[in-house]
């Protein structure tokens, strides 16, 4: 079942660089007591994520940030080098890239997609969310496009 507006959360890991190589974050440390933007996309580096999807909240992340945001995350099925690497590809500095390599958070979300016929494995959709204090309270899921999950119809929803 996906998860819906006024959901909580559900507990899980992910993984993200840290000094000494990839390290393990609980979600409920992501999202406790915080304001939140999650935001996924199929793949790191592919055509559409990289020159349409992170550069938005790339550019606006000062803005969305100044509206009461204290973290915005760009979850992926990717480990964490990749998603470090591409994150420095992209200046993502101001966004917490994490990496969901075997999909399990993403699956507990209800949000996988299964790409296995075009080579991909199983994937997460494109989306976006706010999360306050670990409840849903935006999500935008796009099936083609960003319309739903783009950094400026979050900022539309903060």
């Amino acid at each position: 079942m996906t998860i819906q507006v006024g959901d909580k959360m559900p507990v899980g890991t992910l993984k993200v660089m840290g000094a000494e190589g990839p390290e393990e974050v609980s979600t409920a440390h992501l999202f406790t007591g915080k304001k939140v933007v999650m935001f996924a996309v199929p793949g790191a580096f592919t055509p559409g994520c990289s020159v349409t999807h992170l550069p938005g909240f790339v550019v606006n992340a000062d803005v969305i940030k100044a509206k009461g945001v204290d973290e915005i995350i760009c979850l992926a099925v990717n480990d964490a080098f990749v998603m470090d690497a591409w994150g420095k590809a992209q200046n993502a500095e101001a966004i917490i890239m994490a990496g969901d390599g075997s999909a399990d958070y993403t699956k507990s979300l209800g949000l996988e997609l299964d790409l296995t016929a075009a080579g991909m494995g199983v994937r997460s959709k494109r989306y976006a969310m706010i999360i306050d204090d670990g409840e849903v309270t935006y999500l935008g899921v796009d099936a083609k496009g960003i319309e739903q999950s783009a950094a400026e119809a979050v900022l539309v929803q903060l």
